[in-house]
């Protein structure tokens, strides 16, 4: 289907003072569209620095980044913000909920920023409620959810903008095994019914089980990667 992340060569290098940090030492990859990745690695290693260049939230010091074939290594800020709205959704372990808003309006939120008419907000918000299982919940205040269903309000807000790739930082770090099984088995239909990309950093091997390919780092390298078949597929 083709890469829609192909990344040359990333050094990303940190000044503290007179210290400079390598976070990132020449990482390169491709990621195809419908891949389900697991980024994995210890505290340290780089895995969140590289989700950081490959959500556009950074900018390599050195080295190409491609998304869907632009190159947006030097891209400036705005571009980058346009970039994150458009075509990227991110999932993180904090829900990062508005509290006083309800799932419907929470979901909302993306498409409020890019001036989308208030029926058709609430439309594809409410579809999008409706992929993660939460149908009868639109009206419901992040204090009314489970740790589960919140994550599944943010899985939501992270697609009803119809995005390219999800990130997903540690999803499953705030919750219970069985919510956490529930967000995982999400994803993974997402990816299997939507054919969504999706990259989830993590450093659980329960949660890596889902996925169809590991990436291992560790001091600021790729040092791994392998294929594997995910939890729930059947073998001939």
């Amino acid at each position: 289907m083709g890469s829609l992340i192909v990344c040359q060569d990333l050094w990303k290098i940190y000044r503290l003072g007179d210290v400079a940090v390598q976070a990132l030492r020449g990482v390169s990859l491709a990621i195809d569209q419908g891949e389900f990745v697991a980024l994995m690695g210890s505290s340290g290693s780089g895995k969140s620095t590289l989700m950081n260049v490959l959500g556009c939230l950074d900018v390599p010091t050195n080295g190409h980044y491609w998304l869907g074939g632009r190159d947006v290594a030097s891209a400036t800020q705005d571009q980058l913000a346009d970039i994150r709205n458009r075509q990227i959704g991110f999932v993180f372990q904090s829900f990062n909920l508005i509290p006083r808003t309800s799932a419907l309006e929470n979901v909302q939120l993306p498409l409020f920023y890019r001036g989308m008419p208030l029926r058709e907000q609430r439309t594809r918000a409410a579809d999008a409620l409706n992929r993660v299982g939460l149908t009868g919940r639109e009206q419901h205040f992040p204090s009314q959810l489970s740790g589960g269903q919140q994550q599944r309000v943010a899985i939501a807000r992270a697609l009803v903008t119809g995005p390219a790739i999800l990130l997903a930082d540690e999803p499953t770090g705030n919750l219970d095994t069985e919510s956490s099984q529930e967000s995982m088995g999400i994803l993974a239909d997402l990816n299997r019914r939507d054919g969504l990309t999706i990259l989830v950093v993590t450093h659980d091997s329960d949660v890596a089980a889902y996925t169809s390919r590991e990436l291992l780092m560790k001091d600021g390298q790729l040092v791994g990667d392998r294929l594997r078949i995910p939890v729930g597929v059947k073998t001939q």
